[in-house]
């Protein structure tokens, strides 16, 4: 058999070299393209982690509209207690929990003297009748709340009104939990504040509106304006310092508090499909230490 020619190797050798050069700038676009590939993915996976943020920046607030409340769980631990001793011509008061205050009284409607409570230091009691009674306190002189006290029929629950200047009454509900009713005095006993009870009688209306700029005021017992961006919001007239909402679905709202730097309080607001009914469940701890647990449903 005869032997290629040597010009025919040579052809054949550069030929292959030549294919096999040719194949390095297809291996170098190769390598861009996946450079590209990846810059692609990673600003993908950004765009994704971003979006939800958006989205709620976006999306409108379930709770926006006005809103009572229509029933209350609320347990307070350890609850508000408030004691009522007789005496010879007057009476002792001390209330422990949220607030602390510690006075005698005596019946006749004159000035008493309160030192060592806040806000006030002196009392005037009224005896209206056997179930109703006026217990007005003053500051060096001036009034500065006047509360109506109100027994039930049976004597088991003790109905509080307090008058402020410049605030809405506030009612608390008390049940009697130990101590004899003594026939010439109804109020004297133990006194154990009913949260639930105070809640509904007490009322709250809501009103939760568009700010005008992508977040929402809200109008209650206390008052801010937030948005959906993680960030702390001042409030107004609470005990609480700030709040920061988040949107976890089109139907519920989260909102962290805080009190001088610290999670004080949880809110979780959950809005009904058809848009009315929202329930509330609440735990927190007040600045006395105690614990507070709710759960309130609200209708429009």
């Amino acid at each position: 058999m005869s032997q290629p020619a040597p010009s025919l190797k040579l052809s054949a050798s550069l030929h292959l070299r030549r294919n096999h050069i040719s194949s390095y700038p297809n291996l170098l676009n190769f390598r861009i393209g996946l450079g590209k590939s990846i810059r692609f993915l990673q600003s993908f996976a950004l765009l994704a982690a971003v979006r939800p943020a958006v989205a709620q920046l976006a999306a409108p607030d379930p709770r926006i509209g006005a809103w009572t409340l229509a029933s209350a769980q609320s347990s307070m631990d350890p609850p508000n207690r408030l004691s009522i001793t007789h005496l010879h011509d007057g009476v002792h008061v001390v209330m422990s929990g949220e607030k602390h205050f510690d006075f005698t009284a005596t019946r006749n409607g004159h000035d008493s003297p309160a030192p060592g409570n806040l806000g006030f230091n002196q009392i005037v009691l009224h005896r209206i009748d056997k179930r109703q009674a006026e217990v007005q306190e003053k500051k060096d002189g001036t009034v500065v709340a006047t509360v109506r006290e109100q027994l039930s029929k049976d004597g088991k629950e003790l109905v509080s009104t307090t008058a402020t200047a410049g605030h809405p009454d506030q009612i608390t509900v008390w049940t009697r939990s130990r101590g004899p009713k003594m026939a010439n005095d109804l109020f004297v006993g133990e006194w154990t504040q009913d949260l639930s009870k105070t809640r509904l009688r007490q009322g709250m209306a809501l009103k939760i509106e568009p700010d005008g700029n992508g977040g929402v005021r809200f109008l209650g017992d206390y008052s801010y304006t937030a948005r959906f961006d993680g960030r702390q919001y001042d409030l107004k007239n609470s005990r609480n310092d700030t709040v920061t909402l988040e949107l976890v679905d089109p139907h519920t709202v989260d909102a962290t508090y805080r009190r001088d730097d610290q999670v004080t309080q949880t809110d979780r607001w959950q809005v009904s499909a058809d848009g009315q009914q929202m329930t509330l469940s609440t735990t927190g701890t007040l600045e006395s230490g105690q614990r507070i647990t709710e759960k309130l449903a609200f209708k429009k």
